[in-house]
């Protein structure tokens, strides 16, 4: 009996371990998701994401109305904002983690439309022909000050930038040569495989573009994002529902403020439930205040932007929101004008210019530094913006001067976590 209870205790711990690896590998599946909506089956997580794809599809599908479609080639999760008219998180650059600009934009769109049309092989210079062709076709691209030839350096630069991104997604791999020659010499040239699977999955919204009849650009935006529900009662739960966990899932923080009446009450009911379902499938932490919810990521790594961060612009990020946070502490609700916090930016530049980068001195770097920053705080939702007016949000407040005794000590020689802002991709 003893040799019988000891092979019983022992597959009931196997049991368990097994079933805490399963939802180890879920969780990391479902982040992987959250920050890479398309990872093709050249990343190592593609894998796990293929082994519990049906948990998965059924935990997205049912919780935020996002569709996960998984094949043999790549793993896409068609992740919809909750609000698509935040521009806070662009795609960013693999390689030098640069913003794609509003031109890189243009040129993606339209070496996607490329594509589609292009063998199982094409080259760099192939695509920007096309997207001249497709420029020239259109009159509103010039009009907007988008050139045809791609004779510059910046354009064929921004260019490259779209290209790397499709790279990076598995739309192409390369074959032959590097994009870095061309952004130097308009006649050099690459060699790409198109991966047509990877591309098919690439469009992500709730309603084809091509069915939506409004002209106007903000809606047919709102259009192609918006899912459809009838007004029963039980339609109204899910559709705040669904809002509340895209934006608990996709946002930094989740203000009170920024729900209507309804969503707030829904949330007061439902919250203990949205909450733990999150924790449970993702490993974010809530942090509920009594001005909203983060769910907070203790390792860091779920998030487009970080704060502390290393550099220039990571310390005199973190030197603003110490000087806002003591602002909204001591005068809650007072905006500050943008061109104080230029000022505040010079005056770091003065004390700091020795262990800053050496180009900070050079004139224009003050505002140029002090809108990064801003916006990199409003990606984080720690700032709002209005017009030439900065307003810290409550969630800034963890970047405050602590008093400690005599002394004065910061948040950031705390152990500080990251909000957890997801790409959207």
């Amino acid at each position: 009996m003893s040799a019988r209870r000891n092979r019983s205790v022992q597959l009931s711990r196997l049991e368990q371990a097994l079933d805490a690896n399963v939802v180890e590998e879920r969780r990391q599946a479902v982040r992987a998701l959250l920050g890479n909506p398309l990872i093709p089956s050249t990343d190592a997580r593609h894998a796990t994401i293929r082994k519990h794809a049906e948990w998965i599809r059924n935990w997205f599908s049912h919780h935020a109305e996002w569709q996960l479609t998984v094949t043999a080639e790549a793993a896409r999760l068609r992740k919809t904002p909750a609000d698509p008219d935040d521009g806070t998180r662009p795609c960013r650059s693999p390689k030098t983690d640069t913003q794609l600009a509003r031109r890189g934009y243009v040129y993606l769109c339209l070496s996607l439309a490329t594509l589609t049309r292009a063998d199982r092989q094409t080259t760099l210079g192939s695509i920007a022909r096309e997207i001249g062709s497709h420029i020239r076709a259109e009159l509103r691209f010039e009009a907007a000050g988008i050139g045809s030839e791609l004779d510059s350096r910046d354009e064929r630069r921004e260019l490259v930038g779209a290209i790397r991104l499709l790279l990076a997604w598995g739309v192409l791999g390369r074959v032959h040569d590097d994009e870095e020659r061309f952004v130097r010499d308009q006649n050099a040239d690459a060699l790409y495989n198109v991966n047509r699977p990877v591309l098919a999955r690439i469009m992500a919204t709730a309603n084809p573009p091509s069915l939506v009849s409004a002209k106007a650009f903000e809606e047919r935006l709102g259009a192609i994002a918006e899912l459809s529900f009838d007004e029963s009662e039980e339609s109204r739960h899910r559709r705040w529902r669904t809002r509340l966990f895209r934006r608990l899932l996709d946002d930094p923080v989740l203000y009170y403020d920024t729900l209507s009446a309804d969503e707030k009450a829904y949330l007061d009911r439902q919250r203990g439930s949205i909450l733990q379902a999150i924790e449970d499938a993702t490993g974010l932490v809530r942090e509920v205040r009594s001005e909203g919810i983060a769910m907070v990521d203790p390792t860091g790594r779920l998030t487009d932007y970080s704060l502390p961060e290393e550099g220039t612009e990571g310390h005199l990020t973190l030197l603003i929101a110490e000087h806002l946070s003591n602002i909204l502490r001591e005068t809650p609700e007072r905006s500050v004008a943008l061109e104080e916090l230029v000022e505040f930016t010079r005056e770091r530049i003065r004390q700091h210019r020795k262990r800053w980068r050496k180009d900070v001195s050079e004139p224009g770097q003050d505002r140029a530094l002090t809108e990064e920053v801003v916006n990199r705080l409003r990606a984080l939702s720690l700032v709002e913006t209005r017009d030439t007016m900065v307003l810290p949000r409550p969630a800034l407040g963890r970047y405050g001067l602590k008093p400690d005794s005599e002394e004065m000590e910061t948040h950031h020689n705390l152990p500080c976590f990251e909000y957890a802002a997801r790409s959207d991709k």
